[in-house]
């Protein structure tokens, strides 16, 4: 490390001339010296600009080197000696764990042999052999942040962050020493936070795509996402680092979500898990929609966890069972167009007693959205926390989704179905009556 920062001081004093001829002259050992040294080996914008930031928002597509940027730059405040109590927070524990600290480009991974973390994975923590120590956080927890304070912070895919609580706590504790200084390294996706970060002055920020990595990416993975995404919106974001406005004639727009969104929930007099089952499984199928939401007692529609992916169908019924099972759910409803008996058969092999609805869309998927959209324009549907990826479904969604190739809109359709069987099919007044009767006679259902 010394070493290292010799042979740059070195090399800076030297005309440019004399610094290549010093360069080419180098033997394996020096040049393996700066090939380590992350100033020399990453690209300039993988490296935090001058000045006296507090926030460096590395803002870029997916394959860009975000995470090495962020691990290296946590390594190079470590090693100087200007951290010692350093937060990592990325969207979930598992994301920090298999991400930041135990990923290719994770901390563990670019740190050379004579400097090596120890790390205790159930402690959520990195300690240095200097004494300086980097604890993991999860975004979905933000009361965790509540005590503990730092002098650095690196914050990864933070447009993926349910709560935006997280950042404010982890800001009120970012006070330690006398430069505290935080990296966020993130793909775009609209929201109330990022929006704020791009615009605020103080914040320095660094723009990037995936093809600015391309050399040290696979020639397989360009062939492969050039051919699904490029000139989609899909591609702008992920892999441009476009922020998007939204769809011109989308259903719903991120004012309408954020206004009506909400940190907690309040008393809840009804919930279900809500299944839009995709035909077939693979790494190019549609997803499987499973959206859990309930009714309040105030007559509110409450969206509380969206756990769409692409899955085998046993593996979306484990899903859908968990999450009846954990909410304590009242019902399961699932669209049977496509899978008929067989989605129903699916999911008693997993839970033989789950209360289950099979619905039938006979209208399209655009007249089904309509009514919900309008109680979202009504204040009456709010999203507790943030669902990005169902979220930017939503905004994306418009008479077209789902037709002449477009993607199936499927976590917005498991929306629909979650919210159209709590407050729209039961006609909502008499149901929600007699629900409200019982919560406040203080009897359980």
């Amino acid at each position: 490390m010394g070493d290292g920062a010799t042979l740059l001081s070195r090399l800076a004093e030297l005309p440019p001339a004399d610094r290549e001829t010093v360069l080419r002259g180098l033997g394996a050992a020096e040049a393996g010296i700066l090939h380590a040294d992350w100033r020399i080996a990453g690209r300039a914008a993988q490296n935090p600009p001058p000045g006296d930031w507090r926030v460096w928002l590395l803002l870029a597509g997916r394959g860009f080197g975000k995470t090495r940027s962020g691990a290296e730059w946590v390594r190079a405040r470590i090693e100087s000696e200007l951290a010692g109590r350093v937060a990592l927070m990325a969207p979930t524990a598992a994301d920090a764990r298999d991400v930041m600290i135990e990923g290719e480009s994770g901390l563990l991974a670019i740190a050379p042999a004579a400097f090596r973390p120890r790390y205790e994975p159930s402690r959520r923590r990195l300690t240095w052999p200097n004494g300086a120590i980097a604890t993991a956080y999860s975004a979905e927890e933000p009361d965790r942040l509540r005590g503990p304070q730092h002098d650095a912070a690196w914050c990864d895919e933070l447009a993926a962050w349910r709560h935006d609580a997280s950042w404010d706590m982890l800001m009120l504790g970012l006070r330690l020493g006398s430069d505290p200084r935080c990296v966020v390294t993130t793909t775009p996706r609209p929201g109330r936070l990022l929006r704020g970060l791009i615009a605020d002055p103080t914040v320095a920020v660094t723009r990037g795509t995936s093809f600015d990595n391309r050399a040290n990416l696979a020639p397989a993975f360009f062939d492969a996402i050039l051919k699904r995404y490029e000139g989609t919106r899909l591609g702008r974001q992920e892999l441009l680092a476009e922020l998007l406005t939204d769809v011109p004639g989308a259903l719903w727009s991120r004012d309408t979500i954020e206004r009506a969104s909400v940190a907690v929930a309040p008393a809840l007099a009804r919930m279900v898990v809500a299944i839009d089952p995709a035909v077939s499984t693979g790494p190019d199928s549609d997803e499987t929609g499973i959206v859990v939401a309930a009714l309040g007692v105030d007559g509110h529609g409450y969206v509380l966890d969206d756990l769409s992916g692409r899955f085998a169908p046993h593996e979306w019924a484990r899903r859908a069972v968990a999450a009846y099972r954990g909410h304590a759910a009242d019902r399961i409803v699932a669209e049977v167009n496509n899978g008929g008996d067989l989605v129903e058969a699916t999911l008693r092999v997993v839970d033989a007693n789950a209360s289950y609805r099979g619905v039938h869309a006979s209208r399209g998927k655009a007249v089904r959205a309509e009514p919900v959209a309008a109680l979202y324009e009504q204040g009456r549907v709010h999203h507790v926390g943030r669902l990005p990826t169902l979220e930017d479904q939503m905004c994306e969604f418009t008479g077209d989704s789902g037709r002449g190739g477009r993607p199936s809109p499927d976590r917005a359709d498991a929306l629909v179905w979650a919210i159209t069987d709590l407050m729209i099919a039961t006609g909502d007044t008499g149901i929600l009556d007699y629900y409200r009767a019982l919560y406040h006679s203080g009897r359980e259902s």
